[in-house]
């Protein structure tokens, strides 16, 4: 890896902590200034409507990488008919969450939380489509700064209430900072992109386009055509990553989601290192790699499946040895049962980490497809799961849960690398042993 690579790696990696640590210290504020009980809500409420967020966007933005990675310049075709989609898409999505927060079992408190956070959508797919257009362009300071800007507002907004209200915190209120700062990522956002769609566009890696040719336009069929594998695998990720806070929150109450999501935060701030790799950095790159570089492709998937590895078995048991201690300390003495589900969830870091590395390579060329199907499989092992052990042991069944699902989404992917994505690669190593 160059010293280049080296150093953009280093500031998206810092960024994203510093991020990460902003939406790490917002959640110590809501566990230390919010009873139990709204803390529970809040963190139920803000999964629902995450769980929301891959139906308005429905993988677009990873699209985009995936398109300009094998069309170059030419991809700009995409633009109008791709936004058209995501405007009328979003929309949807912002009237389901309308209608659930009024027909769903939930208390007036729930459901004005639900309200206000519907706006939230919105922020999260102007947020994803900037991102995708910053790198690109290969501006990782600019998404540096994009990805942590919500993340810090948000939290000065939240000591800023401390502060003038004497150490008080209504969870309304904090849904209210959710929305307010999600509206004003969505204007910036929009000018953003407005700037794009007219030819404001610096992409990286490949030669201008020739002008001569004049590629066919495609139309909203076409977009859904080639980006349902994104969404539905944004959509399925969601769901055995943290749909157990919002089943929790129903099936067992609002106190058992308030200790989950203490020890769901801490696991969130560790995966941080495998997403900065391979989604903000390596992503774009893989995509050309797997056309014109395979060589390069394969090496890379060898060298992160091992460096993955180690980094996340020592991540576990670091965990394992400090999870009591580094709970109480941050988030107080209301959590009592958080450590224990956190060191349930540690078994999940080497695994998470491994499939972050082999996962990115099923992103590229048709294999998206095979990949989405897999994570289908995995939330719906991950729900049925929930389902029957949540009843039983509690936030402790839905720790196992996520434990069994990571481990065999793992598989899966490994599976997939070895025997499809690099099949020919195999097949070459083979002829050179004999």
């Amino acid at each position: 890896m160059s010293i280049k690579a080296l150093k953009t790696i280093s500031l998206l990696w810092i960024s994203s902590l510093f991020g990460a640590g902003c939406a790490f210290l917002i959640q110590v504020i809501l566990a230390r200034y919010l009873n139990p009980i709204d803390f529970g809500d809040f963190a139920a409420a803000l999964a629902t409507v995450t769980l929301f967020v891959p139906l308005a966007g429905f993988g677009i933005a990873q699209f985009w990488l995936k398109a300009f990675g094998e069309e170059g310049w030419y991809a700009t075709r995409w633009f109008p008919a791709s936004i058209s989609f995501i405007i009328s898409s979003s929309l949807a999505v912002f009237s389901l969450l309308i209608l659930w927060a009024f027909v769903g079992p939930h208390d007036k408190v729930m459901q004005i939380i639900i309200l206000s956070l519907s706006v939230y959508v919105f922020g999260q797919v102007s947020i994803e489509l900037v991102g995708s257009k910053l790198q690109l362009e290969e501006r990782y300071i600019s998404l540096a700064l994009w990805q942590i800007l919500p993340h810090l507002i948000r939290l000065s907004l939240l000591i800023s209430i401390i502060s003038l209200f004497k150490k008080s915190l209504d969870v309304v209120q904090v849904a209210q900072v959710y929305a307010v700062v999600a509206i004003a990522v969505l204007i910036v956002g929009a000018i953003l992109l407005y700037k794009m769609l007219t030819g404001d566009f610096d992409l990286k890696g490949h030669e201008v386009k020739n002008t001569s040719v004049v590629p066919s336009i495609p139309d909203i069929r076409m977009v859904i055509s080639q980006i349902w594998p994104f969404g539905l695998a944004g959509l399925f990720h969601l769901i055995y990553f943290q749909s157990d806070i919002v089943l929790l929150k129903y099936l067992s109450g609002s106190e058992a989601a308030a200790n989950y999501n203490i020890a769901f935060t801490i696991m969130v701030a560790i995966y941080i290192l495998p997403t900065v790799i391979y989604q903000k950095f390596l992503l774009p790159k893989m995509h050309r790699w797997a056309h014109h570089d395979r060589t390069k492709f394969h090496n890379t998937y060898k060298r992160g499946n091992m460096m993955m590895l180690v980094i996340g078995s020592l991540g576990m048991v670091v965990i394992w040895l400090s999870s009591s201690v580094l709970i109480s300390f941050i988030f107080g003495d209301k959590y009592p049962f958080s450590s224990s589900l956190l060191d349930i969830l540690a078994f999940s870091i080497p695994v998470i980490f491994v499939a972050s590395s082999v996962g990115a390579t099923l992103v590229t060329k048709e294999h998206m497809k095979k990949k989405v199907t897999y994570m289908g499989i995995i939330a719906v092992l991950n729900i049925v799961l929930n389902i029957i052990l949540i009843p039983i042991y509690g936030a402790n069944g839905a720790a196992i849960a996520t434990v069994v699902s990571n481990i065999g989404l793992l598989i899966f992917f490994y599976y997939a690398a070895e025997h499809i994505v690099f099949h020919s690669e195999q097949l070459n190593r083979g002829k050179i042993n004999e």
